[in-house]
């Protein structure tokens, strides 16, 4: 019998579901002054490497820390020593300190980012990698600079098409299909997304100096993808003249993509529009004859949230949430709704569900995609919520 949502989320944090990625070697140790205990009541999805979900669900309306994810363990980078190495199709090709990055240039961008694999935990049957529940997806504020302004520095030359951002965190992958000896963490992005205005490299973070878990002394963060986009630790930039070809976008964060009949692999991108509840979770009850205001989450990738509704019958009926101010891309947005209870609802179990849909009509879908793989989770998942 296939477990329920609560089940599921109570087992997530155990779940002996086989990992895609492996630890790096010793040699990578987690820097002396990182506490690596869980603060704030984050959820250890795995020990080491270091993988934290942000507890969204419980009604928390203040800040949230942003969940943790690491593919290898965490390199040890010195600050005052950093380089920044940009080459491939440059003229000019590039050594940077943070120094000559702040040089180019300060921003601060409030982004959401959310893991690819956010809400696997809730895929049937069960699926490798890691059981995020509903809390691989937070939003920050990030210091930085625009990474167009360091590709105009290099002077990038015709017929380059993407960049390739590589991280200095280092493993071999020994899952099957193993990578080819320890490799790095990488990511390549066409140079359209790399210049536009919401993919940044940064050294800041909620006001402070970023933290070694969150990519420290420098990351990257696309604005709109999902976060396997965002290298962290990053150590150098190279400019191609082809789509790259990587681990990490062919053999892992990629899904199927048809072409009629001829479904090919394509690396993921953009996020989809999704919502999630944060103050009912599977068995709370509430009392019939009340009014309850229902809290939750919706983001939209590179688009804004156009709406989300609320339903309380498993979908077949919807009705408008409220949004506070006017949505923008790139960020999540708390919304609320009025549930009033009839009283002749006592004693029953009730599927409550949002849905978000984005500012071209896009919805989250009521099933999932297999083509999908294990990634993009955004269809429904109702909670089931006892009246009293």
């Amino acid at each position: 019998m296939p477990l329920s949502r609560r089940e599921l989320l109570q087992a997530a944090p155990l779940a002996a579901v086989p990992l895609l990625e492996s630890t790096a070697s010793a040699t990578q140790a987690p820097p002396a002054e990182l506490n690596p205990v869980p603060f704030n009541g984050m959820i250890v999805r795995m020990a080491q490497p270091m993988n934290w979900e942000t507890p969204l669900v419980g009604g928390t309306r203040g800040p949230l820390p942003l969940y943790v994810r690491n593919h290898f363990a965490l390199p040890n980078l010195n600050p005052a020593t950093y380089r920044l190495r940009v080459e491939g199709l440059v003229e000019q090709p590039l050594e940077l300190t943070l120094a000559d990055l702040q040089q180019l240039g300060q921003v601060e961008r409030e982004l959401t980012l959310e893991c690819a694999g956010n809400g696997r935990v809730f895929l049937t049957p069960p699926v490798r990698g890691l059981q995020w529940g509903t809390g691989g997806v937070g939003t920050a504020r990030w210091t930085g600079v625009p990474l167009g302004a360091v590709l105009d520095r290099a002077k990038v030359k015709p017929g380059a098409t993407d960049v390739v951002l590589v991280g200095a965190d280092r493993g071999p992958v020994t899952s099957d299909p193993p990578s080819p000896g320890p490799i790095h963490f990488d990511r390549g992005i066409p140079l359209t997304k790399a210049r536009q205005d919401e993919t940044l490299l940064v050294w800041g973070m909620g006001g402070e100096p970023l933290p070694a878990r969150h990519g420290a002394p420098l990351r990257a963060i696309v604005g709109g993808w999902y976060g396997m986009a965002s290298v962290k630790w990053l150590t150098k930039l190279v400019l191609i003249d082809k789509p790259y070809e990587g681990y990490w976008q062919t053999v892992d964060y990629a899904i199927w993509q048809r072409r009629g009949d001829l479904p090919e692999l394509v690396p993921i991108t953009a996020m989809q529009p999704k919502s999630v509840l944060t103050n009912l979770t599977d068995g709370a009850m509430v009392r019939a004859g009340t009014t309850v205001t229902v809290h939750g989450y919706a983001w939209a990738g590179e688009l804004a949230v156009a709406k989300v509704e609320l339903s309380v019958d498993g979908g077949k009926t919807w009705a408008q949430a409220l949004l506070p101010g006017k949505p923008v891309p790139f960020r999540w947005v708390p919304w609320e709704a009025k549930w009033t209870i009839p009283a002749s609802w006592k004693g029953r179990s009730v599927p409550v569900v949002s849905r978000c849909t984005d500012t071209r009509g896009n919805t989250q879908p009521d099933q999932r995609d297999p083509d999908r793989r294990t990634y993009m989770i955004n269809h429904l998942i109702p909670v089931e919520v006892l009246v009293i």
